[in-house]
């Protein structure tokens, strides 16, 4: 899984360097997005060369990403990040080990173009007070997605009035899955949105894979894991982020 992503920031990524431990991923179309410009550790490594990396690499961004994909290294690396201003978030990596339903809904497909004034709309109200070309480069780094692996797609979940509700992605490479970015709007919270496009999600990748398997990212220190523990996931691994904005 990890090796997963790893690949799918490498293809997607126009400019990937090496770095201390592992490589950088650079995108000057986006650059107030962490995810699109940060740091990659994969092997241990001096944390001060970390820091030094970030602050090189990333001079031109308005933040500092280290990603640790080992959660000893983590932990190890947090005492002097923290001291140098760093916020660490921990992320759990979850690997579908549930069964399906036996009559999962149907997911839609939505195209880029459909999904735009969605994210345009999420990530206003996410982010009140951010200038409209902050939200509008947030919101097209969808059209970048495409690169990352063999399969990208796009699904949603509508109201009875037509409105896209809840959206998620869906990534499959050499046999493995990924499902990502999964949001309910604001005002369509509770409803069982999410439920409904997980079962149909879920359903679509093991028609995509047959066996393979299928995974997750989630934030530790927030709800949705719990919910997608109810859905049939597992923790498998964790990995950190550093953060300093």
């Amino acid at each position: 899984m990890l090796g997963f992503l790893h690949g799918f920031a490498r293809r997607r990524a126009p400019r990937v360097l090496p770095a201390p431990g592992g490589f950088a991923v650079l995108d000057d179309r986006f650059p107030g997005s962490y995810d699109d410009n940060k740091l990659i550790v994969t092997e241990d490594a001096d944390p001060a060369l970390l820091l030094k990396a970030a602050d090189d690499l990333l001079a031109t961004r308005g933040h500092r990403l280290v990603c640790v994909d080992d959660d000893r290294l983590g932990t190890t690396y947090t005492p002097v990040f923290a001291a140098a201003g760093y916020e660490r978030e921990t992320t759990l990596v979850m690997t579908f080990t549930g069964g399906l339903p036996e009559a999962p809904p149907p997911a839609e497909r939505l195209e880029p173009d459909e999904l735009l004034p969605v994210l345009r709309r999420d990530w206003r109200h996410t982010l009140p007070e951010a200038p409209e070309e902050v939200i509008e480069g947030l919101a097209r780094r969808v059209e970048a997605r495409a690169a990352g692996a063999d399969v990208v797609r796009f699904y949603g979940v509508r109201t009875p009035s037509g409105e896209i509700a809840a959206r998620a992605d869906l990534y499959v490479h050499d046999g493995v899955a990924q499902i990502e970015n999964v949001f309910t709007g604001h005002l369509h919270r509770g409803a069982g949105h999410a439920r409904a496009l997980m079962t149909a999600l879920l359903a679509e990748a093991s028609a995509l894979l047959g066996d393979g398997l299928i995974f997750l990212l989630a934030d530790a220190g927030d709800w949705p894991h719990g919910f997608y523990r109810r859905l049939g996931f597992t923790e498998l691994a964790r990995t950190h982020a550093f953060l300093r904005a």
